[in-house]
């Protein structure tokens, strides 16, 4: 019978001291799994530490040990891509993170999950040891307005250490989209979806985290417009709101000149008639929003459907 290939992906940003230890623990993690065999791709994205030479130093140690190095920090959503778009052609893709936190001693329960049907496994952060308040409240803000404001489910507290099918691999490579959250895209595709919660320990003392406040406050803000048009269309609603209100005030101004002889003076009548436009200019933005918001949604080129198994022929992954 043949072995089964799962490829793990770990995106790499001046974490040089802790991919040594991330490679013994997940050797050991994967003696407790029997029928599969595993490669593991770190993906430096502009290390300014000594990465790299780790990684090329564990390649020569290690034969299923492989690394990509991008030309400068692009981020940790390009740094996941890069490494899901090198791994085609794999049963399954696991990504997760090089500071330990993403325990890889809950590989073989995610594998099993697998094994089991599933074809998504998403890590939920139960709690993690040194997250700070304002991280904290910041998680559970952006979880809550995304759920309210956008058509996509995202678990709150997921994290980006999950177990992908290689058809949901396959699809996920056909989205082009330049700004993107990568656990939003996966979340969007569907498909049979499982949930394996852990406790994420201290990060490693070595490297620094990922993202900083600013980078989390800049990823939460693309995930928003990524998958949800209602920011936009809050102009045009505000516009509504403001043509109504000047309309009754003008409504009610003139027919109080006419029945209560209560007299308003041309600069009253002319500040709300310029209200009255105010609130016609933000309709109409509003309305040119919602186009942009259709050319923005078809710019970025996502399947119109996934087909998730076929009958009668090969179960091959299709987008149409």
């Amino acid at each position: 019978m043949k072995r089964k290939v799962i490829a793990l992906i770990v995106p790499v940003y001046n974490e040089g001291e802790n991919l040594r230890p991330l490679l013994n623990k997940i050797e050991e993690a994967f003696k407790a799994i029997e029928g599969h065999e595993w490669r593991l791709c770190f993906v430096d994205d502009g290390s300014t530490d000594s990465s790299w030479q780790q990684i090329k130093e564990l390649t020569q140690f290690d034969e299923r040990v492989s690394g990509v190095t991008l030309s400068r920090n692009f981020g940790k959503e390009m740094a996941l891509t890069a490494g899901i778009e090198n791994f085609q052609g794999m049963d399954a893709v696991i990504c997760m993170d090089a500071d330990l936190q993403h325990p890889p001693d809950k590989l073989p329960e995610m594998i099993r999950m697998w094994e089991n049907g599933s074809e998504i496994v998403v890590g939920i952060r139960q709690s993690v040891a040194d997250y700070s308040l304002i991280k904290r409240i910041g998680s559970t803000c952006f979880y809550r307005l995304l759920k309210w404001v956008s058509d996509v489910d995202i678990p709150p507290n997921s994290t980006d250490f999950r177990l992908l099918d290689s058809k949901v691999v396959d699809t996920l490579c056909k989205f082009s989209e330049r700004t993107r959250m990568f656990r939003g895209l996966i979340d969007w595709m569907g498909y049979k979806k499982d949930f394996l919660y852990f406790d994420a320990p201290a990060r490693s003392n070595s490297g620094k985290p990922a993202y900083s406040l600013r980078k989390l406050f800049r990823l939460a803000l693309n995930s928003i417009t990524s998958f949800s048009l209602l920011p936009l269309r809050l102009t045009g609603y505000l516009g509504v709101l403001v043509s109504f209100l000047a309309s009754v005030l003008l409504l009610y101004m003139i027919v109080s000149d006419i029945l209560f002889a209560q007299l308003y003076t041309p600069q009253a009548y002319l500040i709300v008639f310029i209200t009255f436009l105010v609130g016609i200019i933000l309709c109409a933005l509003g309305l040119m929003s919602m186009y942009i918001g259709h050319i923005h949604t078809e710019a970025v080129g996502r399947p119109l459907y996934i087909v998730r198994k076929r009958a009668g022929m090969p179960d091959k992954q299709q987008g149409n």
